[in-house]
């Protein structure tokens, strides 16, 4: 079975300008520590289709490098890239990559202020997304068994562990920067992964945030580096996870979604330790809920346009 025949039957058709508006809300939400980019294109309806089309792209470098597969028909090194390319769903790939960069550098002007203005409140709110987000990866699951809730226990309490540790403060130094940005970009992979938030493990938030403020090209360049050496290596492993596993994926997915909770608390040292409510308790909890509903009315939206997608292709 081939890339392309692989393609769930999940997918439904987007338009153009629909597309670069999905990528202008995922370039949003990687500026969000705890709401993932993956989560956001799985809401939207477009996730698959990214995942397919970076495989795709990455079958087509490898086959520039080392030639066709002994069973390719293609005859040369050219020839089999292109094979691979012609699959890529470029109706979706290129309005998202339009739309990402002009809402992540849109976001960022706006948002790095009142992340450190108002933390507890934007993390009040973030906490509310990322709650209401549980329910796409758990949706996506199908059946569950008693295994699965087992796995997805198991992820929730190893990601509620790890996000307790102090975060670092390392140097923004390449070294530093090019792996993070590999590990980070897994966010727009992986649905329940933050990208912003991996960032804050590394100690690089407001770093990446000051450097994409202030058009930092040098910083931003060795981050690009590191986010493309990230895709090339996970995105292979990914897909064949969702073709394989695809319940335990998800479940393990929506644990690590749960556990991260934690780190979006929004009474909390800097050192991560957790404090109990202060006097804003009223706007904590507004802004909680209204984050909680935008994203609830989002996954609506999506259940209800599957069903009928599902629905006219019965007919």
């Amino acid at each position: 079975m081939n890339e392309a025949s692989a393609a769930p039957a999940a997918e439904r058709r987007t338009s153009l300008p629909g597309n670069v508006v999905r990528g202008a809300l995922i370039g949003i939400v990687e500026t969000v520590p705890g709401v993932s980019g993956g989560t956001v294109a799985l809401v939207v309806g477009i996730y698959h289709q990214l995942i397919r089309s970076a495989s795709l792209v990455v079958s087509a470098g490898r086959a520039l490098i080392t030639g066709p597969r002994p069973d390719d028909p293609a005859s040369t090194r050219r020839a089999a890239a292109g094979v691979h390319l012609r699959d890529v769903d470029w109706r979706v790939i290129i309005p998202v990559l339009i739309g990402m960069p002009v809402g992540l550098f849109g976001a960022v002007q706006l948002l790095s202020p009142a992340v450190e203005t108002y933390p507890e409140l934007t993390r009040a709110a973030f906490f509310g997304m990322v709650l209401a987000s549980i329910a796409v990866p758990v949706r996506m699951a199908g059946r569950l068994a008693l295994k699965h809730w087992l796995a997805g226990a198991a992820a929730a309490v190893v990601t509620w562990v790890l996000v307790s540790l102090p975060p670092t403060s390392a140097s923004p130094s390449w070294w530093i920067i090019l792996p993070a940005a590999a590990v980070a970009v897994s966010a727009l992979l992986l649905p329940g992964l933050s990208g912003s938030f991996l960032l804050l493990t590394f100690g690089l938030y407001e770093p990446t945030m000051a450097a994409a403020r202030d058009f930092d090209l040098g910083y931003l360049g060795v981050f690009a580096l590191g986010m493309v050496l990230g895709v090339v290596s996970i995105v292979k492993g990914l897909r064949w996870l969702l073709m394989h596993h695809h319940t335990f994926t998800m479940v393990v997915l929506a644990g690590v979604m749960l556990g991260a909770l934690r780190t979006l608390w929004p009474w909390q040292t800097a050192g991560r330790e957790l404090l109990g409510p202060a006097d804003n308790l009223g706007a904590v909890l507004a802004l909680g809920a209204a984050g909680f509903i935008i994203v609830a009315i989002l996954v609506l939206i999506d259940t209800r346009l599957t069903r009928q997608q599902k629905r006219a292709e019965v007919r």
